[in-house]
């Protein structure tokens, strides 16, 4: 594993007993535990993340908001300070760059953006080129990933653990909304959003601090029996709340209309980088659509590229698949042709080369109760 870049938590991590992978050119805890185990402690109780190999980008300038407006598809202006949305770069395709969650900054002087880990260096280079190709926007891109600690804590004990160290009313701020808190007295954003179904918190610190951060909030989570969460299990979460996965459900091949993700994109508010693509797609029909489904038939669990057919026939692929803790059933996503998708309607996934019987369900397949 040499060679691999490490969050400052790697020895932390040791210590606990994770199984390390690599992921992304990153070192990372792939589990402590188990998985299944971290998986419902999540969903019960809570879990600590080390987001460590993400990236972590501030774009600031007098034309910061119109350059975000041009290179995302959502629109940024419904902002507030402290405010945050999902949102993508786009290719001229309409094929995705990358997903991103844009904050305003609560100080109101700048905007952060987080990104995926394995995509980093290549949102920047394109930012960059995006800021060159369109000279008249005064603006400032720079990656702070280096000198950014990232952690998160989900789940519906999570605002209780968190708020023992903190003086910061939590339960004041709203979902998709970020504050700067004193957190173990580390400064700290503290955000909530997060990648799981649950409730939680999303905190972004100075690097050197991630440290003492992590351990202050095992120590407060330990009694509730809050765990440390490996990848593992952050996947079979983001999986059954159908969060998207670059790579998986989006990606240059696959715009966000047909991953389902509409809502994104914000055609009234002007010109973006992927506009006319997708209002072409939109116009002409989306020519594949994102489904959820469950194997209704045993014969393995549905991985990520495995064929789907109808009646003999391809009609697309599966995005993501896992076996779900929280419903104890084989369940995936599929990009299929449009035609075939509907609640209720069979499919067939190939696995191991034998295609076994699924049925398409609605979605997401996990919603937490509020």
């Amino acid at each position: 594993m040499s060679g691999l870049k490490q969050t400052p938590l790697v020895e932390r991590h040791q210590q606990l007993g994770a199984k390390m992978v690599e992921f992304a050119g990153w070192y990372m805890p792939v589990q402590y535990k188990g998985i299944i185990v971290e998986h419902q402690t999540v969903r019960t109780i809570a879990g600590l993340f080390d987001l460590g190999h993400m990236g972590q980008l501030e774009i600031r300038g007098p034309d910061a908001l119109a350059f975000l407006q041009y290179v995302t598809p959502n629109d940024v202006s419904r902002l507030s300070a402290g405010e945050a949305q999902y949102s993508m770069l786009l290719y001229p395709s309409g094929g995705v760059v990358d997903d991103i969650l844009v904050y305003y900054h609560p100080s109101g002087d700048r905007y952060f953006v987080v990104v995926n880990a394995a995509n980093t260096e290549k949102d920047v280079e394109w930012l960059q080129e995006q800021k060159e190709r369109r000279s008249d926007f005064r603006v400032e891109v720079t990656d702070v990933s280096s000198r950014t600690g990232m952690l998160a804590i989900q789940g519906p004990m999570a605002e209780t653990i968190l708020q023992r160290l903190t003086p910061s009313d939590l339960s004041a701020v709203e979902y998709f909304h970020a504050i700067e808190a004193e957190v173990a007295s580390v400064p700290a954003m503290v955000a909530r959003t997060g990648y799981t179904g649950e409730d939680g918190f999303e905190l972004y610190c100075a690097i050197e601090s991630v440290i003492v951060l992590w351990d202050r909030l095992l120590e407060a989570g330990t009694p509730h029996g809050m765990l440390p969460i490996g990848l593992g299990a952050r996947d079979t979460l983001r999986l059954e709340a159908c969060l998207p996965l670059y790579g998986n459900e989006l990606s240059p091949e696959i715009t966000p209309l047909e991953a389902g993700l509409s809502w994104v994109v914000k055609f009234d508010k002007g010109d973006f980088i992927g506009r006319e693509a997708l209002l072409r797609q939109k116009s002409e029909g989306v020519p594949r659509k994102l489904v959820g489904f469950k194997m209704v038939e045993r014969g393995g669990v549905p991985r990520s590229h495995c064929e789907v057919q109808v009646e003999g026939n391809t009609v697309g692929f599966v995005t993501s698949g896992t076996t779900s803790p929280t419903l104890r059933e084989n369940i995936g996503l599929a990009l299929i042709s449009r035609e075939y998708a509907g609640i209720g309607r069979p499919l067939d996934v190939v696995i191991r080369g034998r295609p076994v019987r699924a049925e398409q369900v609605k979605t997401p397949f996990y919603k937490r109760t509020r």
